[in-house]
């Protein structure tokens, strides 16, 4: 157990790393964390009870077996130019040497070898030699070491494979040494020195950091010892490694790594899964943007057929106004001394004022009217159109933006969701009955004025309701003058009945005009409510998806944020720790 060699300061720096992994664990699990990373989180917080992990990992035929041999000083790995180390060796301190199976492709090995009394090391097959099963093994492994010695070999450093293993071992959060294995084939001191910049350049330009860099030759090492040649021992550079080792290896900095492993673990994963959650933001604010442009496409439609409605209005408003002028025309004409005759004859003044004045305006009138609901259901299913033409380019635009594959749920859902907004758009385009939708608009504006004005005419056309509102005017004009003995009083009584006609059709005009622009405007208002509405219902699941989404992807990130800015701090202390 760790905790039983701690001083008192480490062991309470020790509990408080726990607690903040702990927590830093529930983060992880809250923001979706594959179950791959959280093994992998819950692997590196338990090798905190555990020795010290080398793991050593590299292509095969670069040299990691023999490496490890020179390190233990003797040759218990095999080596070979094949891919040799079929299995992952798992090599600890035993009184016997021993190898039994340690689970699928793993063995234990146990070597009486001082170094094993500080530390286990893990010999892993070639990075370009991993099947499933190992590479499984060794992404479980690499997470809980404590250090990790990459070795590459001279002849060919950094390798393709070598270089997308190395990407991985950043990702989480690994401290890396590396190797350079076989010096003995380079060509003196300055070619040594040649690959190792190259090394140590590629290796800041993937890592972000300058790792160590050891040249050594492991057959020089193996040789020298053999044969008691301290001189080409020591220029197989393994005493630099063994010395870093060493140190490396001391009570306060063997304690350091062991804290900052499961600290740079978390760190990675807090990262990925915050760089992710922001990424799924600006994604998101894609998804607000798309709504406001609804928004604004609706507020534009309804101020575009406000303003068309207007026209329209004022058109059917300019027949009733023609009637006015043609009825004050008419009664100047009419209402005279010299056409005292006629003016008894009520039937004959009723067919000409109809003729004359009323004529084919309400014929007029309810074409103009047909023509507006028309007009309003065409808007209507347009502006359907437009909604689902939107969503549909979102779909499109952002097929090719998947947000990884953490959780999976954002993507899928907001997929779905605009799938299932564009589907219900196009259902309630496609299931729109124009027809009916403009007969039941007509029926409304027709009871609307009939029952405002003339109720006993409700059974009867818009048309006919307005020719009955305007005819009756003539009632007043017939039979004004039906007493003859009055007719000396013409100079006085004819002017004044004029003017008593002229007001009265103006009254009438003016009524019917207020019932029907009224009715007109508030069913021209109620229906314009009802398709936003309608329009809003049919996007109101992304649009709720899009609201609490962004709240919990906020909340999340501000989690992540917190836990990524404790874990930094938190690793600074420990680095500090014991200096």
């Amino acid at each position: 157990m760790l905790e039983s060699i701690l001083t008192p300061d480490q062991h309470t720096l020790l509990t408080e790393v726990r607690r903040t992994l702990a927590s830093v664990g529930e983060t992880l699990a809250a923001c979706e964390a594959t179950e791959e990373d959280r093994q992998r989180f819950a692997d590196s917080v338990r090798q905190l009870d555990e020795l010290f992990l080398l793991v050593v990992v590299g292509e095969f035929n670069a040299g990691k077996s023999a490496l490890i041999n020179a390190l233990l000083g003797e040759d218990l790995l095999e080596e070979g130019v094949t891919p040799t180390t079929a299995r992952i060796q798992l090599i600890t301190w035993g009184e016997t040497p021993s190898r039994e199976p340690g689970g699928p492709a793993l063995d234990l090995v146990r070597v009486p070898a001082p170094l094993l009394r500080e530390v286990d090391i893990v010999d892993t097959p070639g990075t370009n030699a991993l099947n499933r099963e190992h590479e499984a093994i060794t992404s479980r492994f690499v997470p809980r070491s404590d250090l990790v010695l990459f070795v590459t070999s001279a002849d060919r450093p950094f390798s393709e494979s070598e270089r997308a293993f190395l990407e991985r071992i950043r990702s989480w959060g690994k401290k890396i040494v590396m190797v350079i294995n076989k010096k003995d084939i380079l060509e003196g001191p300055a070619q040594v020195r040649e690959v190792e910049d190259y090394v140590a350049t590629q290796s800041q330009r993937l890592l972000g950091i300058t790792p160590r860099v050891f040249p050594v030759s492991a057959r020089w090492a193996r040789e020298g010892r053999s044969t008691g040649d301290e001189a080409m021992l020591a220029a197989s550079g393994l005493s630099e490694i063994e010395t870093f080792l060493r140190t490396t290896l001391d009570e306060a900095e063997r304690f350091r790594l062991k804290l900052l492993n499961p600290i740079g673990v978390a760190g990675s994963l807090a990262s990925s899964l915050l760089h992710t959650h922001t990424r799924r933001l600006e994604l998101l604010a894609d998804d607000f943007q798309t709504l406001d442009d609804i928004e604004t496409q609706l507020e534009a439609y309804r101020q575009d057929i406000g303003r068309e409605f207007e026209l329209r209005l004022a058109d059917i408003d300019n027949e009733l106004h023609q009637m006015e002028l043609r009825g004050m025309e008419y009664f100047d004409q009419t209402i005279r001394l010299a056409r005292f005759p006629d003016l008894v004859r009520k039937e004959r003044i009723r067919a000409e004022f109809e003729r004359v004045v009323v004529g084919d305006t309400p014929q007029a009138i309810e074409h103009k009217v047909e023509a507006l609901i028309d007009w309003l259901v065409e808007s209507d299913l347009r502006q359907w159109q437009a909604v689902v033409q939107h969503v549909g380019r979102r779909q499109a635009v952002h097929a090719d933006r998947i947000v990884g594959q953490v959780g999976g749920r954002f993507e899928s859902d907001r997929s779905r969701l605009l799938d299932t907004v564009g589907r219900a758009a196009r259902e309630g385009m496609e299931s729109y009955d124009r027809s009916g939708e403009a007969h039941r608009m007509a029926n409304d504006v027709q009871q609307a004025v009939a029952g405002t004005a003339l109720v006993e005419v409700g059974a009867v056309g818009l048309g006919a309701t307005v020719a009955l509102i305007a005819s009756s005017t003539a009632a007043d004009v017939t039979g004004l003058l039906a007493a003859g003995v009055m007719a000396t009083l013409g100079l006085f009584i004819i002017p004044a009945r004029r003017a008593r006609a002229k007001k009265n059709l103006r009254e009438r005009i003016a009524a019917t005009r207020e019932t029907l622009m009224t009715a007109i405007t508030e069913q021209f208002h109620r229906e314009a409510d009802t398709s936003l509405a309608r329009i809003r219902e049919t996007i109101a699941p992304y649009s709720r998806f899009v609201r609490a989404e962004g709240e919990r992807l906020e909340a999340r990130r501000e989690e992540l944020t917190a836990a990524h800015h404790a874990l930094a701090s938190l690793s600074e202390r420990v680095k500090a720790s014991g200096t």
